[in-house]
Formats: C-alpha cells, structure tokens, sequence
C-alpha cells in the first residue's frame, strides 16, 4: 500500500515520458517582483514538475533583505494608491482580470507543471482566481461610509473607511493563484498596497501575475512578489510579520505556522486575517441518495489528489447504508480516478506535491 503513494510522488517509469512546460515566454518569469523591477537574489532554487521529479525553472531566492525592500517599496506606493480614485483602481483591476482571462491556457499550464494538479482543474482555478479580480474591480467603486444619527440635534455623525496600509500575503502552494488574487484583489480595491510571498513549491504562478499586474497598469510598489526557499522562508516571513511598516497579515496555511505568525505579528498589533487547517468530516445519514453522496465524496475527497483544506479527512457512514455506500465509492473510484501527469487529457489524479507530503501519507498509512 504505501508504494502506491510513493507513485503519486514521482510517475512510474512505464509511465514516463518528457513532459515540457510551453508557456508564453513573458509569463515564466524567474526573478523576484519589487518596486515595479525584476530583481535577482544572490542565489536561486529549483522548481520542480511534482509528477517527474524533472526541474522547470530556477526562482531568485529572495531572503530578508529582499523583503525589506518590497515592505519599504510597499509602503511608499501605498501614499499614492491610496489616492487614487475607486474608479481609476477599479479600471486597473478590470484590466488585470481581462488580461488573466486573455492568457488563461497559459496560466493553466503553469499551476498543472509546477503544483501537479490536472489540467482541467487547472483551467478551472484560474477562472476562479480572475473572479476575484472581477469582483474587486467592482466593488472598488463601492468603498461606501455612513452617516450615523448623533445623540445631538446640531451635529451628524460621518463614518469613513480607508485602506489599512501594507498588507504581507502569504499564500499555500494549492491554489497558487487564487490564493493571491483572492487576497491582493481586495486589497487593492480598498487601495492597501501588498508584498506576496507565495509558496516555495509554486513561485511561477505568483510571478505571472505579477507580469500581468504590470501590463495592467498596477503601479511600481503596489504589487509585489518575493520567492523564497524552504530554508529562507522563516527570515521572509518575520520581516513581513514584524516590520513596523507592514499594518495588516494575511495567511492562508496550517494552524501550526498560523501561531507563528500571530506570535511574530502581536509586538507591532498588527491586524491579521489567518485562515487556517480544516477538518472535515463526510457524513451520510441512511436517508441520503447514495448516488449523489458517492459523486459527492468523489468530488470532496479527491479534488487536488486530496490536497485541499476542505477536502474530506474521514467518512461517518451510518450502519443501515453503510455497505452500499463503500461498495458504490469503491466501483466509482475505480471507473473515475486515473493517476497520470496533469498534463494528460484522460488524468483525474496528480502527484503530491513533494516527498515530504508522500512520506507523511506514508507514515500514517504503516500506522493503520
């Protein structure tokens, strides 16, 4: 059994064959993203195609340094962006959603070699990362107050909402680019300013949205992306949740690292937004549609190979429909489930995304 993971890692040999990443040579940027320049770090990393193990591209690793300057780049654009009218951000936004849209199949192919999910999946995260942008692009223009009845007949009360400041983004590497537009397109919309550091296994697809955030028009400092390592991500992190320019953290990612964070962020009173590990359980009472609970099951449990925060962790079966539900999910996984390279029209699984997630599935299965 645990051999089976060990193949969603890394592709059998029989399995094998040259996978090439053809993009739009624009959008495979490998530098960092600060101040409206691609910048070098004095080294890289690897990115490397979860299915075959074969390396894409080599990322600049930024360290604290890097991130204090697209913090201090960050905070200068904020000054300016923040003046900017709801409709000139909204334009911006719109601009950057038609460009998504535009290069779509391109985007695609970038989440599918460097994250492993299938291509249809991928095609569909990217429809939803450009929603956001959409979304936001609209209710920029919406950035209402209120007017509040005053206890005094002479006066009014007038609530105001402004940006908060710099915001850090820390993304997880399973929704490469939704993650980032879901969390920066609000944010611009409110006219904050914001430093991505996206995750170590996925940087390609943040990196193409910052190409396409330029083209759009985002303005030098407004956007910004710094790649980093496994090993330099700890230095990165604690700039962006200590720096006393940086008023605002998001984070999406373990409940481990979320405490961290938090920790990092309570000295400066930073406002954070932290959405972190689920566990979900599947339940399905005797009353239910065996039919649409086992399409439901497949759908919640296999979506991303099982590497989402919502996907299902376990199965509450109750006795009287027990038997033919496992009987149903068990013809349906075999029918449906086709492990292969995202790539590959026919795959409905991809690899894990490394072998430090393969050995963890590993381990749990040798304890069962």
């Amino acid at each position: 059994m645990s051999s089976l993971w060990v193949l969603r890692t890394r592709l059998p040999a029989a399995m094998q064959r040259r996978f090439s990443l053809d993009v739009s040579a624009p959008l495979l940027r490998t530098q960092g993203y600060i101040d409206g320049r691609w910048v070098s770090a004095a080294s890289v990393f690897p990115v490397l195609d979860p299915a075959t193990g074969e390396e894409i591209a080599r990322v600049s690793d930024c360290g604290p340094t890097e991130a204090k300057q697209a913090v201090d780049a960050a905070y200068r654009a904020f000054h300016s962006w923040k003046l900017r009218s709801a409709k000139d951000r909204s334009v911006v936004l719109r601009k950057w959603f038609d460009l998504m849209t535009l290069h779509k199949e391109d985007l695609a192919r970038l989440i599918t070699f460097e994250c492993g999910k299938p291509l249809q999946e991928s095609r569909r995260e990217i429809a939803y990362a450009a929603s956001f942008l959409e979304w936001f692009s609209e209710e920029a223009r919406r950035v209402y107050g209120d007017v509040v009845p005053s206890p005094t007949r002479d006066r009014k009360i007038l609530l105001l909402k402004q940006p908060t400041g710099v915001a850090s983004i820390i993304t997880p590497w399973n929704f490469p680019s939704a993650m980032i537009t879901r969390k920066v397109g609000a944010a611009l919309a409110a006219g904050c300013t914001v430093v991505v550091k996206p995750a170590e296994d996925t940087p390609l697809s943040a990196l193409a949205l910052a190409e396409l955030a330029e083209q759009a028009g985002v303005p030098a400092g407004v956007f910004n992306v710094v790649p980093s390592s496994r090993e330099k991500t700890p230095s990165v992190g604690q700039v962006l949740c200590t720096d006393p320019l940086v008023a605002k953290i998001s984070f999406t990612g373990s409940t481990a690292t979320g405490k961290v964070l938090l920790k990092m962020a309570a000295d400066t009173v930073k406002k954070a937004s932290m959405e972190l590990g689920g566990h979900a359980p599947f339940i399905v009472f005797d009353s239910a549609d065996v039919e649409m609970a086992v399409s439901g099951a497949i759908n919640s449990k296999f979506r991303n190979s099982g590497q989402t925060c919502v996907c299902s962790n376990r199965f509450l079966v109750q006795s009287k429909i027990h038997d033919v539900f496992v009987e149903k999910l068990s013809r349906a996984m075999d029918a449906e489930l086709v492990l292969g390279h995202g790539s590959e029209p026919s795959t409905t699984q991809g690899p894990l995304i490394n072998n430090r997630a393969a050995e963890k599935v590993n381990h749990k299965l040798l304890k069962m």
